[in-house]
């Protein structure tokens, strides 16, 4: 009887409710073309109002492809880019898209929270610095090499 009590008071974990502005994903699925750019930062919201470009548009027509060919509960097969320029709106929101950094494809599997954002900053182009220990020609003592 006992335990039934304690089971009952343990707290169910509850997790946030993702929301972009003030608006849940629910509804930000099915908020229009102009909405969706006034609730964007000022940046993205000169980009969507001078328009989408070609290649743009068939990027996102081919995650609407990969997202339609998915069997049960898998993830969409991804779909390979070089635009790290392109914004994500939440219609990308489930998609995996390969973003090319320079030299390979990062797979990048888009999340609500990464609306807004560039695809660009979820694949890194260049390798952080690991600073350690100096190589030879880092300071004047090294340049000096006996013959002996």
């Amino acid at each position: 009887q006992d335990h039934s009590i304690m089971s009952d008071n343990k707290k169910k974990r509850v997790f946030r409710k993702f929301t972009f502005r003030g608006i849940d994903l629910e509804q930000l699925l099915d908020v229009n073309h102009e909405e969706l750019t006034q609730l964007m930062h000022c940046r993205a919201r000169r980009r969507f109002k001078r328009g989408l470009k070609r290649k743009p548009l068939n990027f996102v027509k081919r995650l609407r492809a990969a997202k339609k060919n998915v069997t049960g509960q898998d993830k969409p097969e991804a779909v390979k880019t070089h635009l790290r320029n392109m914004i994500i709106v939440p219609e990308m929101i489930g998609s995996v898209v390969g973003v090319y950094n320079g030299k390979v494809f990062n797979q990048v599997e888009i999340k609500p929270q990464m609306v807004g954002h560039y695809l660009g900053e979820f694949s890194i182009s260049y390798k952080p610095v690991r600073h350690g220990r100096p190589g030879i020609g880092a300071t004047n003592s090294s340049r000096f090499i006996p013959l002996k």
